[in-house]
């Protein structure tokens, strides 16, 4: 009797312990849905009501998975670096939903293909940079494959410290160049 209440004590308390969400939806700061009917854009597609092929994005960036939509600069997809936290191979919250959009273009045109240029900054060894710019290659490539990405159309390669982008020794050029460069 008491294993029957405690199974039922249990189930009530999983049950009643929050809303379901679908598992291709997110929510935002306001707690609308993302990848519902809520309007906008989604990782897992192009909403409708733009008319012309997109869906306006915050800042004025459209979602369009066309095949020269990577050329277009009002494009989300124009943004082809992506920057990465000391000492890190996390694709930042700031960076995934660009990564998942790349991947998406990606499903969409099956004859493109990229190659993921991995970058770290001038601290630590040779060979631990240019290991740690390879991580992070990965980790891009990981959240592009999740999204319908075929292996064969990305490539890899780690440049570790060989190709700053910012020259300084302070943390602003240093973070310039903690990126993996998405080349199409």
């Amino acid at each position: 009797m008491k294993k029957l209440f405690l199974i039922s004590v249990l189930a009530l308390t999983i049950t009643a312990c929050g809303e379901a969400v679908k598992p291709d939806d997110e929510t935002t700061a306001d707690n609308t849905a993302v990848g519902s009917d809520a309007g906008g854009a989604t990782a897992g597609g192009i909403g409708s009501g733009a008319g012309d092929g997109g869906t306006a994005l915050e800042g004025g960036k459209l979602v369009s998975y066309e095949k020269n939509a990577i050329n277009d600069p009002n494009n989300v997809l124009s943004e082809k670096v992506v920057y990465f936290s000391y000492d890190s191979n996390s694709v930042g919250d700031d960076y995934i939903e660009l990564v998942k959009h790349h991947g998406k273009y990606l499903s969409f045109n099956a004859n493109a293909s990229v190659r993921l240029e991995g970058h770290a900054d001038e601290r630590g060894t040779r060979e631990y940079n240019v290991a740690l710019a390879e991580r992070r290659a990965q980790s891009v490539k990981q959240l592009m494959l999740y999204e319908g990405a075929g292996n064969d159309q990305i490539s890899i390669i780690s440049y570790g410290e060989e190709k700053p982008v910012a020259f300084g020794h302070d943390d602003e050029s240093m973070s310039l160049n903690r990126r993996v460069e998405i080349v199409y």
